[in-house]
């Protein structure tokens, strides 16, 4: 594995973040590129690429909310966002399909927990499929529940970490 970097997102970084994205979610899961640029425009704090040889390769999004419902589709537009809320909440967690499976989406999330810690937020909130659950138990979240989202036609899983 060649050394990653890790950066804040640009707006000029939406359209490699959209191709990543369409590549690596399922159907109408995925973000359009107008979303990816309105989250990098409204909240670039919460907004982390991973980079490798100067090449984006994966990306957390992410906006704050004092109430966290996680099935709420507007706040995927950052709709109810406030920077200053103490609540986390992520809405991809995304690396390049063909670097998949080397440890990389675990490095993501640890720079990005330590971000969060470093600005004092309290806790983490994000959905995944049952697949993903163990990946983030790992790291250290709490189950919550099945979610009542059912984006992109898929089921959901409410994980939760409290900094």
């Amino acid at each position: 594995m060649s050394k990653v970097t890790f950066r804040r997102a640009i707006v000029n970084d939406a359209s490699r973040c959209y191709e990543i994205e369409i590549n690596a979610y399922e159907g109408e899961e995925a973000a359009t590129l107008e979303k990816i640029a309105t989250r990098i425009r409204l909240y670039p704090e919460g907004f982390l690429v991973m980079e490798q040889d100067g090449r984006i390769i994966g990306f957390i999004n992410s906006g704050c909310a004092y109430d966290v419902i996680m099935a709420d589709e507007k706040f995927k537009e950052l709709i109810g966002h406030d920077a200053s809320a103490q609540n986390v909440v992520i809405m991809s967690v995304v690396i390049e399909p063909l670097c998949q499976g080397r440890g990389y989406s675990t490095l993501l999330m640890e720079h990005f927990i330590g971000e969060m810690k470093k600005n004092n937020k309290k806790t983490i909130h994000l959905m995944c499929k049952e697949h993903h659950v163990d990946l983030y138990k790992r790291l250290g979240f709490r189950y919550v529940r099945q979610s009542d989202s059912d984006h992109g036609g898929m089921l959901w899983h409410e994980i939760v970490m409290e900094l």
